[in-house]
């Protein structure tokens, strides 16, 4: 059994640093695809926009990324991104959750109910983060997942 300080599991300190190292970069590739969308969407701004086509973007372009990007540059440490975007939802949740209510902000609502109305539904948004739960929470983590997801399948069509 290892000690404080001692390595874990085979690696040396200078490769568990390299592999944080290259777990936030590929997070940050990962968001980065992503505001590059949504500010794509901004400066286009289409008429009627579709959530339903907006979230499927946000997962499937990231995941096309990261497939070219693991068939290029592999790294194992891009197929465990989606780490993140489970943690990002997660504090974002406790967020939401914490927020005050109001009329015309979720004013009766549970908490299951007003998670589910401020970051996945689309028909009737809770109000609360000024109608964008999907843009700070969901879509993001999504991103993160989903560029995780292209990742692994480039890594294994890399063997």
């Amino acid at each position: 059994m290892p000690g404080i300080g001692e390595p874990t599991g085979g690696k040396s300190p200078e490769q568990l640093a390299m592999e944080a190292v290259w777990f936030i970069t590929h997070t940050l590739i990962a968001l980065f695809i992503y505001a590059a969308m949504v500010t794509i969407v901004q400066l286009v701004h289409p008429k009627n926009p579709s959530m339903l086509l907006a979230t499927i973007a946000v997962f499937f372009v990231p995941a096309m990324a990261g497939f070219i990007i693991a068939l290029i540059k592999p790294n194992e440490i891009a197929r465990y991104i989606w780490i993140f975007g489970v943690l990002w939802f997660s504090i974002v949740c406790v967020w939401v959750l914490d927020l005050p209510t109001g009329p015309g902000l979720c004013e009766h609502c549970g908490a299951l109910e007003k998670l589910w109305d401020t970051l996945i539904t689309f028909n009737k948004p809770s109000g609360l983060l000024d109608y964008n739960g999907n843009v700070f929470g969901t879509w993001p983590a999504l991103a993160t997942i989903g560029y995780a997801f292209g990742a692994k399948y480039g890594l294994k069509r890399n063997e």
